[in-house]
């Protein structure tokens, strides 16, 4: 693990993680396989007992466990509930920071269970980040908020989708959770450069790096987490390491979930990288 700490949050370099998930579970807990850290989907333990809390005990006995949500809706209107439950979570797993995405996810009546894009405005950067402010202090940790992947932009949108989530992050005095394959999956379907967007967004406010996989379809890509990690994200997050230093990398794999050893695999791959990025970083400073 590096010593060095880059955020402003002073938070811990956990090393190279990867999601718990279902198909693992067993192996993880019983046979206790190297890993840095794991992350797990907050929705899925917000539960008041049964087999996901005893899996996230056994887990949190062995490996640094950190929250991601997927329900917030913090483009949306605030859900009371859903806010208790996660709070209490996270005070129960101890989560150095928490988690969500730049969207909403339906209204107060109906969730559509998907990651909806919003209008880069003014009015939607407003309710944004006094949402995200409420959220912070709710919270027994540091909060954060991950860049999208979309596939349609609104032409309402007033700034580059780099220029609202900076002022959302700053405003808010919030955490960035930087998915290097979200912004590579954004610049293809939009057009802009993902170097660019990796320059100019507030480096000591990124807490942790989100690397997946992705599909191409005809004319766009989808961000599926179903594949391994394609040449290109891997040349992004290196950059993206250049320049913002050691910091929480998790390799998320969540559709056509491979054995565990060909995560761990992956897993090492993204050591390898950050290592490379992390001496080149080093030299630049020499």
């Amino acid at each position: 693990m590096v010593a060095d700490t880059v955020s402003r949050f002073r938070l811990p370099d956990l090393g190279i993680g990867v999601g718990f998930r279902i198909p693992h579970y067993q192996h993880v807990v019983e046979q206790r396989p190297s890993m840095d850290w794991f992350e797990v989907i907050s929705e899925n333990f917000m539960v008041d007992g049964g087999s996901p809390l005893h899996y996230l005990e056994r887990l949190m006995d062995g490996y640094p466990v950190v929250q991601h949500g997927v329900s917030m809706s913090i483009g949306g209107p605030e859900i009371g509930e859903h806010t208790q439950r996660l709070v209490a979570l996270a005070k129960r797993t101890g989560t150095p920071w928490l988690s969500d995405h730049v969207c909403f996810t339906g209204s107060a009546r109906v969730n559509a269970h998907d990651l909806l894009p919003v209008p880069y405005t003014p009015e939607m950067l407003d309710h944004m980040v006094e949402r995200s402010k409420r959220m912070a202090d709710a919270l027994p940790c540091v909060f954060a908020l991950e860049n999208p992947s979309s596939y349609l932009s609104f032409k309402a949108s007033q700034m580059p989708e780099w220029d609202f989530v900076t002022a959302l992050v700053e405003r808010a005095d919030i955490g960035l959770m930087l998915d290097v394959n979200n912004i590579f999956v954004s610049s293809i379907n939009h057009g802009f450069d993902p170097i660019e967007y990796l320059d100019n967004i507030p480096h000591d406010r990124v807490v942790q790096i989100h690397l997946a996989g992705h599909s191409v379809m005809e004319g766009y890509r989808l961000d599926t987490h179903d594949a391994p990690v394609c040449d290109e994200v891997w040349e992004l997050y290196g950059h993206a390491i250049e320049r913002i230093g050691p910091v929480s990398t998790l390799v998320e794999w969540d559709g056509q979930i491979p054995s565990w050893e060909r995560l761990a695999e992956e897993a090492d791959h993204a050591r390898r990288v950050r290592d490379e990025a992390l001496a080149r970083r080093e030299a630049t400073r020499a």
